[in-house]
């Protein structure tokens, strides 16, 4: 794989204070001996193809492209590491699009990335990753400015501050998580989301150390086969492919479905179909409790379409409706222009998760008061962000839960991160062993407990590394 390096970027920038000066270098930042600055950025892409599509919100996806990022910090005193971050682009997600095709939004994307490396690469400052991530908030606006959505500049600056935050823990020799608490991090939560937060702490939020294990959110995608029938022809790859297979080898419990939302038929049989298929394979290995969350990636109309559907699945399947652990983003995710579409009624009858809603804490105060009572907290937003918006949420008393965007790798081992260590996150989602193992090659090995999934569980005690724990 190659690198494109854009530390002359860095070097041809002016970071001297003067009437000139961007306005980023002119805040001061932490002035402890902990803080880093960043002192290179190099950044490159991977591109692979599913072992089989995966249909959701109404799209087949066969391919990923993945950002890796690697940042070079130095302290203070001189001392120096290399972190590495990585996330797919996923812009059929980030940038649905009806007029773009598939490599428009990619490219958008692309040079989205190409405009924040500079960007990253020309901050010369020192703080903490937290503190860097919100000097930087202003360009990185600006650097995803035009047709390209919030969501997808979340997305195209993730890996990059998912670098710096690997960076961080390396530099002083420790895992990210003992790094949020008030020997490194300066600020209490009200400096970064307001009074209503003042005497409270990120670190008061977190677990400093992983959660032994969590429940892996097996994907149903809308095509995906349930029973032998639904076969065409299979794909004899050493894999499971069938969802009885895969509870049979992994002994899976939790189970997220993707749904049409425009199709409230095949919804309801879709869900009756899966609740039979499962009911056969636990039966066979003796299990008698699983869950299902329910994902229409906001293709419903309105929630009467929710409703709905929930009413015509308590006839058809009361027990698959018990088993319904949260729905997640059932309609549009513009809140503010979508603001009729309340789920208070919803909620009443199960947790309705924000998912491609969430990107700020605006966003997070509007769900609430539209009955949203959970979050959908994913490391494809930003490390930063995502530890914020948790913090937020579980003040406000949320539901939470940690989805990913078809991560593999390094990826996968921050999103699991991010589950292991925010108490009361649910389950985690983790479906790039499913859709695209290729891109997991060499880090089974290195990891078996977070990419080889047994007894439904995915074993984040490991993750106790320095940095992020995906040591490169």
């Amino acid at each position: 794989m190659a690198f494109l390096c854009v530390w002359q970027i860095a070097r041809d920038v002016d970071t001297s204070i003067g009437d000139d000066t961007p306005v980023l270098s002119r805040k001061r930042l932490d002035k402890s001996m902990t803080a880093i600055r960043i002192d290179e950025i190099r950044f490159g892409y991977e591109d692979f193809r599913y072992r089989a599509p995966f249909r959701f919100g109404g799209v087949a996806v066969d391919r990923v492209t993945l950002v890796n990022v690697h940042c070079r910090v130095s302290t203070r005193a001189g001392k120096s590491a290399v972190g590495f971050g990585s996330m797919p682009l996923g812009n059929v997600w980030a940038f649905p699009s009806r007029t773009l095709p598939y490599d428009a939004t990619l490219s958008a994307m692309k040079a989205v990335v190409t405009r924040i490396a500079a960007e990253v690469a020309s901050f010369r400052e020192y703080g903490h990753p937290i503190d860097v991530a919100r000097q930087l908030e202003p360009a990185i606006d600006q650097a995803a400015t035009g047709t390209v959505p919030v969501l997808a500049k979340l997305v195209c600056a993730s890996p990059f501050d998912a670098a710096i935050h690997d960076a961080f823990g390396k530099v002083h020799g420790v895992n990210c998580y003992q790094t949020y608490g008030r020997d490194f991090l300066q600020h209490d939560l009200d400096y970064y989301l307001g009074p209503e937060y003042r005497g409270m702490h990120l670190g008061d939020f977190l677990d400093c150390a992983p959660r032994a294990n969590l429940p892996v959110n097996h994907t149903v995608g809308a095509l995906d086969p349930l029973e032998e029938c639904d076969l065409r022809q299979r794909l004899n790859d050493g894999l499971p492919e069938l969802l009885s297979e895969w509870i049979s080898v992994e002994g899976l419990t939790h189970f997220k479905l993707k749904l049409n939302g425009d199709d409230l038929r095949w919804d309801v049989d879709r869900v009756v179909a899966v609740e039979r298929a499962a009911a056969i394979a636990q039966h066979l290995r003796g299990c008698a409790q699983w869950w299902y969350t329910l994902d229409f990636n906001e293709r419903c109309r309105n929630v009467a379409y929710l409703l709905e559907f929930l009413r015509k699945l308590e006839e058809r399947a009361p027990a698959a409706l018990a088993r319904i652990q949260y729905i997640e983003q059932p309609t549009g995710r513009d809140l503010a222009a979508d603001s009729g579409n309340v789920m208070h009624e919803a909620a009443k009858i199960c947790p309705v998760v924000i998912d491609e809603a969430l990107v700020d804490l605006e966003s997070l105060r509007l769900a609430q008061e539209m009955g949203y009572t959970g979050v959908a907290i994913k490391a494809c937003k930003g490390q930063s962000q995502s530890l914020l918006l948790a913090a937020a949420a579980r003040h406000a008393g949320m539901f939470l839960c940690v989805q990913d965007l078809t991560c593999p790798g390094a990826a996968l081992i921050q999103s699991a991160g991010l589950a292991a260590h925010v108490p009361g996150v649910a389950a985690i989602e983790a479906n790039a062993r499913q859709y695209v193992p290729a891109a997991n090659a060499g880090w089974e090995e290195r990891f078996p407990g977070i990419f080889c999934i047994q007894n439904g569980v995915m074993a984040t005690g490991q993750l106790t590394g320095p940095g992020l724990s995906a040591v490169i």
